[in-house]
């Protein structure tokens, strides 16, 4: 799992309070596997986890990890959403985007993709033709955020940001590399700029060490297991690839890898995201998040009616091959 790296040694450090609390496990669970797009296999990480728990975000996936043979790898096809913001961050693999917004470009490994549907937007993320042709390793999360309900319909927005891009922050002995994907973590901010306040972090631990992570008391905070092995909260509650843990009452977040590690997975890497709930109604029919039936509806309406843009002239499509 490259993502990208940084020698920790030379990275800043955390600050952690003598006195910091850190938050305990509320509950674990483990996440179903399915498929999605065009048939590219994915765990439902928020599965069975209570949307107050999960709010302000709506939908996660892991979108493999998964080594494709030439020909089989998959992405999604030309579709709409309103409502909400997409986070697409990619592992492994190479992935081409390009919207009816005028946005667009590759997401490479380590890199991000976000983008703000608000009042509406078609969009498409495939892989490119060589990697099609040749197969190979691929592996990422999508994450939905839902928009406050008066931001719903804001105009269309995406950002490209690449892996270099990110924060790079390390724990006190250099064990564990934290990325600040968007939003604020303690003083250190990401690239991505959100609508409402949040944290995304992508967190490798070495076996054996442990990272205590400030983590802002409104926030709620999510620690889903990309691989490997170990422990979080301050009940350092044992939890691995595909398991997510729910954080409550406390100012950090601690993680431990355990002191071996799987040939596959020579770390312990955790997705661990927070935001502040925004405690609104959520009403949700496939690409469309809003806040009541009647504005799905209209959404739905304004789809079928062109409203959401136009697929470009010069529009990319998946390769097939012959």
């Amino acid at each position: 799992m490259p993502a990208v790296t940084a020698d920790t040694l030379t990275l800043p450090r955390f600050t952690v309070p003598l006195d910091a609390r850190p938050r305990s496990v509320k509950r674990v669970t483990t996440a179903p596997q399915g498929h999605e797009g065009e048939g590219f296999p994915v765990r439902r990480a928020f599965a069975m986890i209570d949307q107050n728990d999960l709010d302000p975000f709506i939908h996660m996936d892991q979108m493999g990890e998964v080594e494709y043979a030439p020909g089989e790898p998959k992405g999604t096809p030309w579709h709409p959403h309103r409502g909400f913001e997409t986070f697409t961050y990619l592992i492994d693999g190479q992935f081409l985007h390009q919207d009816s917004n005028g946005g667009g470009g590759v997401i490479d490994s380590g890199g991000t993709q976000y983008m703000t549907a608000g009042d509406g937007i078609l969009h498409i993320e495939t892989p490119p033709e060589h990697l099609v042709v040749s197969g190979g390793l691929f592996h990422g999360v999508q994450l939905w955020i839902n928009l406050p309900k008066d931001k719903k319909r804001i105009a269309p927005q995406y950002q490209d940001l690449q892996g270099l891009d990110s924060t790079m922050v390390s724990s006190t002995d250099g064990g564990a590399l934290v990325r600040v994907l968007a939003g604020t973590v303690d003083s250190f901010a990401g690239p991505g700029i959100s609508h409402t306040p949040l944290a995304i972090t992508h967190v490798t631990v070495a076996p054996g060490a442990e990272v205590e992570i400030p983590w802002r008391t409104d926030f709620n905070a999510l620690a889903y297991v990309l691989s490997g092995s170990g422990f979080v909260g301050g009940d350092l509650r044992p939890v691995s690839t595909g398991q997510m843990a729910v954080l409550v009452d406390g100012d950090t977040v601690k993680l431990r890898a355990a002191d071996s590690q799987e040939s596959r997975s020579p770390n312990f890497d955790v997705f661990l995201i927070g935001g502040v709930p925004l405690r609104q109604p959520v009403f949700q029919y496939g690409p469309f998040v809003m806040s009541t039936k009647a504005e799905v509806i209209e959404a739905m309406e304004d789809f079928q009616a062109g409203r959401f843009g136009h697929i470009p002239a010069d529009a990319i499509q998946p390769h097939r091959m012959n």
